[in-house]
């Protein structure tokens, strides 16, 4: 398909590699040591989950999140990191929209009750399947260039 000025192929990686400059902003502007010394981030998600209208979203948190908030404080940071990295790069990158969609999904159903988060995680979400599913990494990608997927 051609456009205006590029392919559809093309528009789709500029899709992708927007998505990913998306994750390395939520990333860059985290406050790293406010989420791993003083665990801030964590403790925000453990009183939002703890109001949380959904009694699975309690308890989910307080079994795989509160027992390890440290680990989980690195995870959630350095996920964003990778995530951005690899739609960037285009290196994994299903793997990357994969996760990048749970993560928004994930990050959706805690914050349902806060309409100002909601419209960015369904976006990234959006973006995320349609990237997913039209095969974004077949152009302007490592994963093309290597040969994988």
């Amino acid at each position: 398909m051609q456009t205006v000025w590029l392919t559809g192929a093309e528009w789709l990686a500029v899709l992708r590699i927007g998505l990913g400059l998306w994750w390395l902003e939520s990333w860059r502007h985290k406050d790293r040591k406010g989420w791993f010394e003083r665990g801030t981030g964590i403790a925000w998600a453990a009183d939002v989950a703890g109001r949380h209208r959904w009694p699975v979203v309690r308890k989910g948190f307080d079994a795989v999140v509160a027992p390890c908030p440290k680990l989980m404080a690195y995870v959630v940071v350095y996920a964003e990191l990778a995530l951005g990295l690899g739609l960037v790069t285009g290196f994994l990158t299903p793997v990357a929209l994969v996760g990048g969609l749970l993560l928004n999904l994930l990050y959706l159903v805690l914050m349902i009750h806060d309409w100002a988060e909601q419209g960015q995680n369904a976006m990234m979400a959006l973006i995320s399947l349609v990237a997913l599913l039209a095969m974004s990494w077949q152009t302007w990608s490592l994963d093309h260039a290597i040969g994988l997927f």
